[in-house]
């Protein structure tokens, strides 16, 4: 499969999870994140070609950001190898020029 991606993706020890903005639902954890996009592993599958408004939270606030709000589209979503979890790829497809330069502090700490 074609990598398609205009930055890198970086995997992340920071525990950054992503809730529903508009539910307060949690949707999982980052796995990995970019300036483009984002892995996350979750309780379960979420439906693909979807668009989420999302909150990215880190457990500690990085550099004074204790959430980054984007949009999200998801692309992609694998049940895990338990059969219990699951894998979801997501695109970002908005992100307002503050919000991008926290995005960006937090993938300074990653």
């Amino acid at each position: 499969m074609e990598d398609r991606r205009h930055h890198s993706r970086h995997a992340t020890e920071l525990q950054l999870e992503v809730y529903d903005l508009h539910t307060g639902n949690r949707l999982g954890r980052v796995v990995d994140l970019s300036l483009d996009g984002f892995m996350l592993f979750s309780e379960k599958p979420l439906a693909t070609d979807t668009v989420w408004e999302c909150r990215l939270v880190p457990a500690d606030p990085v550099d004074g950001i204790s959430e980054v709000r984007l949009g999200a589209d998801c692309l992609w979503s694998r049940p895990g190898a338990d059969g219990q979890h699951a894998w979801t790829g997501f695109h970002i497809i908005d992100l307002a020029e503050d919000q991008a330069r926290a995005l960006e502090a937090v993938l300074g700490r990653i």
